[in-house]
């Protein structure tokens, strides 16, 4: 049905004659201005989001240790020490290579081989236990030093379980005995300290690595929670 938009004072009720009732031609266009009146003033409101709950809120619901956290996170930092030693290892036969360096010239420096040996070896495996227990800390999302004691946890109890086979294959064929080890030119009493720094610094700097790196990883979801907020 085609509606005119001309003049408002010709506008009639449809079925309507023109001219015949002008008090319900004068309602009609009344109500058409009011009509028209109300869509251009009228304002949309716009969606209002879903209520945020706080962090704290969810906090005791997702707070403590999480083994599935800390597991991938040991299985990050196998990995990170098996790639980091390859390339180590891969750089020394490199610089040994080119610098014509044989075994005699490293029994010839015995201490420092050694010490360099023990300090690549504890800084491997701190960078690979804080990049694991960052991944444990941001997959957890709270509690990222814990997570990080679960990686370094993890591998204690496996170490010590590795140890106890290896005890007990040991017992049963000496296997220690048939290893050919090199004749070290070091004291007894200088390869005991050492091997007790050793020991000391690859328990205690991972696992300080390890807490660190989860506490890093967690505060990626700390300012997340900060902004949002």
């Amino acid at each position: 049905m085609a509606q005119s938009y001309g003049n408002t004072g010709t506008l009639t009720e449809p079925g309507m004659d023109p001219g015949t009732d002008t008090t319900t031609t004068k309602r009609y266009e009344e109500a058409r201005a009011a009509a028209r009146r109300a869509m251009t003033t009228a304002t949309q409101v716009p969606d209002q989001p879903a209520a945020r709950i706080p962090a704290d809120v969810e906090r005791p619901a997702y707070t403590g240790f999480k083994f599935g956290a800390a597991l991938f996170g040991w299985l990050i930092t196998v990995s990170m020490a098996v790639l980091l030693t390859a390339v180590i290892a891969g750089a020394s036969y490199g610089a040994g290579y080119v610098l014509d360096y044989t075994r005699a010239d490293a029994k010839q420096q015995a201490g420092t081989v050694a010490v360099t040996a023990a300090a690549v070896l504890v800084l491997t495996l701190t960078l690979a236990f804080y990049i694991g227990g960052y991944v444990a800390g941001r997959l957890a999302r709270f509690d990222g030093a814990r997570q990080g004691f679960g990686v370094w946890m993890i591998t204690l109890l496996l170490l010590a379980v590795a140890a106890g086979v290896g005890a007990y294959w040991n017992n049963q064929y000496d296997l220690v005995g048939r290893v050919d080890r090199p004749d070290v030119p070091l004291s007894n009493d200088m390869l005991l300290t050492g091997g007790l720094f050793t020991v000391a610094a690859l328990v205690f700097v991972p696992l300080l690595a390890a807490l660190l790196g989860g506490k890093t990883g967690q505060r990626y979801h700390d300012k997340i929670d900060d902004m949002l907020d």
